[in-house]
């Protein structure tokens, strides 16, 4: 018999999930379907749902999206677990905003962020994420994100190395040895008390990117731990042009110029040259040679987005605007 989180004895923890939502394809299905089927049973699943400011703007895709989601809701509601959608209007989304909004209207003890593309692995991922919070000390938990199926080796490679087979935790103590991976904590999958949360204020509220970097620093100079629970999967990956790697390490590096006090004392480029390095040795060590030009072209792209990023504030707005790869935030 399914429990909720609040009958699980061991951990005794009330939980809430937090998904933004636009426009999604058919994973979001997937995800909810297998988020109401959990072991471990969350009180409410909140559906951040992004529509058009203005209706007249509405495309015939962004109206059928919206119907399909109230469709899927009503069909997918139960007495144990409520899914509410709540409108945002698009020009009030932001990555940190936005979420921060849906934490407030949780008051369960656990808050558990997902994106929209982020389908459960198992039956298994809420209970998972919840149980590093046995230990008093831990404010977050993220989870391990498996490469699709159709994922290029060079992503699945990079997924293996950001999201390793163990566990792990990471404190204060850790950042000599960690640096900036000491405050690595993603959004596609995370849990924070809710205690915590509210006693560091948030995400911050206006933030084109890593939120959940700039929360998981917070967390870690508060003195509370971070964990890495390997065995709570979902699947999640992308395939970017080399444009979009561009764009997007052009806005992780605006996130980073943004918030220096955060950054400022932990170096993010040396972890990206390990991952390099790791990459070719990989590909070398498979015999797939063909697919290095193509690691080197990504990596130069995502180099030359964040050298971009950096400098943000000596490039002209309508320049930034189609550097970024989130446009609207300008």
């Amino acid at each position: 018999m399914e429990k909720s989180a609040a009958e699980e004895g061991n951990l005794s923890l009330t939980v809430d999930i937090i998904i933004p939502v636009y426009k999604p394809d058919h994973r979001f299905k997937h995800s909810l379907e297998r988020l109401i089927k959990q072991s471990v049973r969350p009180n409410r699943i909140y559906l951040l749902q992004t529509i058009e400011d203005n209706p007249a703007d509405q495309t015939e895709e962004s109206r059928k999206s919206e119907e399909d989601i109230i469709s899927l809701v009503q069909a997918l509601n139960d007495s144990s677990c409520l899914i509410q959608c709540i409108p945002i209007d698009k020009s009030d989304f932001d990555h940190g905003g936005t979420r921060n909004y849906g934490a407030h209207l949780s008051d369960a003890d656990i808050i558990l962020f997902l994106t929209q593309d982020a389908v459960p692995e198992d039956k298994e991922l809420v209970r998972n994420l919840l149980e590093p919070f046995c230990n008093p000390q831990v404010a977050a938990v993220y989870g391990r994100q498996l490469p699709r199926k159709n994922a290029g080796i060079i992503e699945k490679y990079t997924r293996t190395f950001n999201y390793p087979e163990e566990s792990s935790m990471k404190s204060k103590e850790d950042l000599p040895r960690l640096g900036i991976k000491t405050y690595f904590c993603s959004n596609v999958c995370s849990a924070y008390r809710k205690e915590v949360y509210d006693e560091l204020g948030g995400f911050v509220t206006k933030t084109i990117f890593n939120e959940d970097m700039i929360m998981a620093a917070a967390i870690i100079q508060a003195g509370y731990f971070i964990a890495y629970a390997a065995d709570a999967k979902v699947v999640h990956s992308h395939e970017y042009t080399y444009i979009q790697q561009f764009k997007r390490n052009f806005d992780l590096a605006v996130s980073q110029q943004q918030y220096k006090e955060v950054f400022s004392a932990v170096k993010s480029e040396s972890e990206g040259i390990k991952l390099v390095k790791q990459t070719a040795k990989y590909l070398a060590d498979e015999k797939k040679y063909i697919l290095i030009p193509d690691l080197i072209f990504q990596s130069g792209f995502k180099y030359l987005g964040y050298l971009a990023g950096k400098n943000y504030e000596r490039i002209p707005k309508n320049i930034i605007k189609k550097l970024s790869m989130n446009p609207h935030y300008w």
